[in-house]
């Protein structure tokens, strides 16, 4: 793949259910490697736009295009065919089984018709360990037990265990404490070393100028900007996000990169 190419590349993304028009022609691109950040108001659009990425929505038009080739997602299971994986804000973890069953919950191994306990401990220390999650008492205490940052860190390390190429995270660092919130980022960080996507949506600017290398606006549905984070500062990003558009006396592209995208 060349490395030019965006992992993930959204074109001209458009959803409607009856007669609401969810989105209209959203770009946006992903690089490996990298931090993107997808900001905007409620109800602009970012949670159907991560579902049609994660194959629960199909889009009514545009294009997917995954390491350069056009794709369709019919289902969660087509996303993670390809390696995406995603995370949502209710984490969709059993609060009565340990961290090891949660991560194979629906995977489990077996040896010989009989669950392969050990290889499945050892394969869910091992990514808790490659991700840098050491907070966790033990593997085998229940998830319920956690807290938020620790409860987040589950939910990912179960997301990256199979071979993911982008992970998707809706809203991480919401209703979490500071220390736990610094837990989180570290997170992202860890997956970004790895070589992973990451596509987070998140209304906390604090944590998108910490974390992001690339930001990208929708406002009611549409593409308002995207682009390196060096483009933007918060109350462009605020602008974009409440008006489609930067400051009247100003460029309202700023935030384009070449080849980028803005909508005034």
């Amino acid at each position: 793949m060349d490395a030019t190419v965006p992992l993930l590349r959204l074109r001209g993304i458009s959803k409607r259910f009856g007669p609401v028009q969810a989105l209209t022609g959203v770009d946006l691109d992903v690089p490996a490697g990298q931090v993107t950040a997808l900001c905007g108001d409620n109800g602009a659009g970012k949670s159907v736009l991560i579902k049609c990425v994660a194959g629960i929505y199909e889009p009514d038009e545009g294009q997917i295009l995954w390491a350069g080739r056009p794709v369709r997602l019919r289902s969660a299971r087509d996303a993670a065919d390809l390696g995406i994986e995603t995370v949502y804000q209710d984490l969709a973890l059993a609060d009565n089984l340990d961290i090891v069953q949660n991560m194979f919950l629906g995977r489990e191994k077996h040896h010989h018709w009989i669950l392969d306990e050990d290889e499945m401990e050892n394969s869910a220390a091992a990514t808790l360990a490659r991700l840098g999650v050491t907070s966790v008492r033990s593997i085998r205490q229940p998830v319920g037990s956690l807290s938020g940052g620790q409860r987040q860190s589950v939910a990912v390390a179960k997301a990256v265990m199979w071979h993911s190429k982008l992970v998707i995270m809706d809203e991480p660092t919401a209703a979490l404490g500071i220390a736990q919130t610094a837990m989180v980022l570290d997170l992202v960080r860890s997956l970004r070393a790895h070589g992973l996507a990451v596509l987070i949506i998140s209304h906390n600017l604090n944590d998108v100028f910490a974390i992001a290398d690339r930001i990208a606006v929708l406002y009611l549905g549409r593409t308002a900007a995207q682009g390196p984070v060096s483009s933007f500062d918060r109350r462009r990003v605020v602008e974009f996000m409440t008006a489609g558009r930067a400051g009247v006396t100003e460029d309202a592209t700023a935030g384009q990169e070449p080849g980028g995208t803005a909508h005034a």
